[in-house]
């Protein structure tokens, strides 16, 4: 019991709090005190005894103390990082449109779905954020338009990370290799080639029965595959990060890694879309947003200076022979 004021002092000592130090410090002063009389007295052993007890009680009140304080100063930083991403996405956003009406563009979309996201430089802080998150999920359909001359390789448009599994989901092209779809950091390379400056539809289906897989490009099948990922259930709570691929949840990007290019109308579906209902929005005749995750202004959040959210034109301007 002689070393617990040593103790308490030092971690109170890692507080900021000057207040709290004071009042903590002298209260363990008078303890230390109180401890010293005790063991000089001579008091009866049952009192010495009750005494004892009641300084250890107190001294794990302190210790809570301390530890709740702690708790209470990290919740806050926390929230501190939060409201400083939020921040910046708004001044990102202002800037933007006060970049737009100096240049005379006032052009609006037209629909909540009509907008691009822009990333043109290949660096570990440009990125979009999806505030929804996937739920539970035993098949999926994963579509957008994409538009890239990005070499070598585009990078990372899509990642989904979750606790204990940073590759949950993830589409990216690094290097020479080949577009590349990740499940529970399962691989399997997709047939798509979309690295010429122009837009293009992409979707990729799974389902965990099998680990069946399919790659469409501008509604049409390009490949498919079994044996990935299979009986494995997409697991919810999850962050959702376009232009980066996650070395942890939500954060740690590596620039070499990055997408460079833009995006649009990626939406999510929990189940496997027909090949009709790919095609029809692939030659836009149709557009069927995600049930899972609708691709909304209001659902993207957007970081980094020269990262933008843009109007989007005519579904027309988006297709590949245009």
């Amino acid at each position: 019991l002689s070393n617990v004021p040593w103790v308490c002092c030092c971690l109170l000592h890692s507080l900021d709090d000057a207040n709290v130090k004071k009042k903590k410090c002298a209260l363990m002063t008078t303890r230390c005190q109180m401890r010293a009389n005790i063991s000089g007295a001579s008091f009866p052993s049952e009192l010495r005894d009750l005494l004892q007890r009641r300084l250890v009680e107190l001294e794990k009140q302190l210790l809570r103390k301390v530890s709740n304080l702690e708790e209470e100063k990290s919740m806050l930083s926390n929230a501190t990082a939060a409201y400083r991403l939020k921040t910046e996405s708004t001044l990102n956003a202002l800037v933007e449109r006060i970049s737009e009406l100096e240049k005379g563009n006032v052009t609006q979309a037209n629909t909540p779905e009509q907008f691009k996201l822009s990333l043109p430089q290949r660096t570990n802080y440009l990125y979009g954020r999806i505030i929804k998150s996937l739920p539970e999920m035993y098949a999926f359909t994963l579509c957008m338009w994409i538009k890239s001359n990005a070499s070598p390789g585009i990078g990372t448009p899509f990642s989904y990370g979750v606790p204990g599994q940073a590759n949950e989901i993830v589409l990216i092209e690094w290097g020479n290799n080949p577009i590349e779809l990740l499940i529970n950091d399962k691989v399997a390379q997709l047939p798509l080639e979309v690295r010429d400056g122009r837009w293009h539809h992409i979707c990729v289906s799974w389902t965990t029965r099998d680990g069946q897989w399919e790659a469409y490009q501008d509604g049409e099948k390009q490949g498919a595959g079994d044996n990935l990922a299979a009986w494995h259930p997409i697991k919810p709570g999850g962050v959702i990060i376009l232009g980066q691929e996650q070395d942890v949840v939500g954060g740690r990007f590596d620039a070499g890694q990055a997408f460079v290019g833009e995006l649009s109308q990626v939406n999510i579906w929990d189940r496997v879309l027909k090949p009709a209902e790919i095609q029809s929005m692939a030659n836009c005749t149709s557009y069927l947003p995600g049930n899972v995750i609708p691709w909304l202004v209001s659902n993207v959040e957007v970081f980094g200076r020269g990262a933008f959210k843009r109007p989007l034109e005519m579904c027309l301007e988006r297709l590949p022979n245009t």
